[in-house]
């Protein structure tokens, strides 16, 4: 087949079908591919959702159900978008916990780009939760908008900036529905930017530190891997979609929202949890940001650490230790949906300490 140099189908041939991968890569490195695919579904389905979804406090509840009830495969495709999302986390940050495996975020920009993807992701995410304006959408944009004037000086102004007014209401709405809508194509822009940035030194593998690697072309070897991967992916988003549509949500956000009435317990989506727990964990409102906003900053510190090229697979004791990280994150994830009361709280706050310990030492 005949491709000029440089056009558009010779890069689309170099990058997908002839790009040199390490023939050593096992299922995991998969999950990149995944996830873009996660975000494609979700463009297509946030597209197809905007189309019937009015931005009105008054109106946002009932434009839902409307969705869900008239339009024409409504249920199915705000079912694909929201448990779309929860998939799409699953496979981020099993994406995440490969890298810290195989010690990725030592090709710094690449590893760097990757968190600023996952920090809009989590603000996309937290914006579409709050448009079918339930009870939990509601007063968790109160929770979390809030959280913002504990920043000295400039705090309250910032708080009076998202909400557009002195409280969360039709303009933050408005605000939140048009940066949901905005955001995921922001993040199509840095996929492929981080793409290119792993094209250009290529792909690590799970001999860190060895050169002599042989190298398959991706096209067909990584492709059949890949294919498996989104064939199980499938399979687990169509069993959530058609038989537990509704085993990740939050059942108050049923009820239309209600300003003078504030659910018994404040939750948000279970992807955040664990960064909640870490929150909730600090008495000091100040001190409790700074330790959420830490806990996912540090993320872009991990090139920094001076450490072995040996990988953890390698190294009993960092193998250890990477278990019972994962271990303590999980655990905060289940801290973060448990009530704000003892022993939860001495829990949460012991769970931080490992959290933080553990990701650097």
């Amino acid at each position: 087949m005949f491709l000029r140099h440089g056009s558009f189908t010779s890069i689309l041939y170099n990058h997908l079908i002839s790009y040199p991968t390490p023939a050593n890569l096992n299922y995991f490195w998969g999950f990149g591919s995944l996830a873009g695919i996660c975000l494609a579904v979700q463009i297509i389905t946030g597209i197809c959702l905007a189309m019937h979804y009015t931005p009105h406090i008054s109106l946002a509840f009932n434009s839902v159900e409307h969705i869900m009830r008239d339009v024409n495969y409504g249920w199915l495709l705000r079912y694909i978008h929201a448990n779309g999302a929860s998939v799409f986390f699953i496979v981020v940050y099993i994406h995440i916990a490969r890298g810290f495996y195989f010690k990725s975020y030592k090709n710094a920009p690449l590893w760097n780009s990757g968190v600023i993807i996952f920090l809009l992701m989590m603000a996309t995410a937290f914006m579409g939760y709050v448009l079918p304006w339930g009870q939990m959408s509601f007063w968790g944009a109160t929770v979390i908008t809030n959280l913002f004037s504990a920043i000295p000086f400039i705090g309250e102004s910032i708080a009076l900036w998202l909400w557009g007014g002195f409280s969360v209401d039709n303009a933050t709405l408005n605000r939140f529905f048009s940066l949901h809508y905005l955001l995921p194509f922001l993040i199509l822009g840095l996929v492929i930017t981080h793409l290119a940035l792993l094209h250009t030194k290529g792909s690590s593998n799970p001999l860190l530190g060895t050169s002599a690697i042989d190298y398959v072309t991706f096209y067909p070897y990584l492709y059949l891997k890949d294919l498996l991967g989104l064939l199980l992916m499938i399979l687990g988003l169509s069993y959530l979609v058609f038989f537990e549509p509704n085993a990740l949500g939050h059942p108050d956000n049923y009820i239309k929202a209600n300003p003078l009435v504030t659910p018994l317990h404040i939750v948000p989506e279970w992807y955040f949890l664990p960064f909640y727990a870490i929150l909730r964990s600090i008495p000091n409102k100040l001190a409790g940001v700074l330790a959420m906003g830490l806990a996912i900053a540090a993320l872009l510190a991990l090139p920094l650490i001076k450490e072995t090229n040996l990988i953890i697979k390698y190294n009993l004791i960092e193998k250890r230790l990477f278990w019972l990280f994962i271990f303590d994150v999980i655990l905060l994830g289940f801290l973060g949906g448990a009530v704000a009361e003892q022993p939860f709280i001495l829990v949460s706050q012991i769970a931080t300490f490992f959290y933080f310990f553990l990701l650097f030492f």
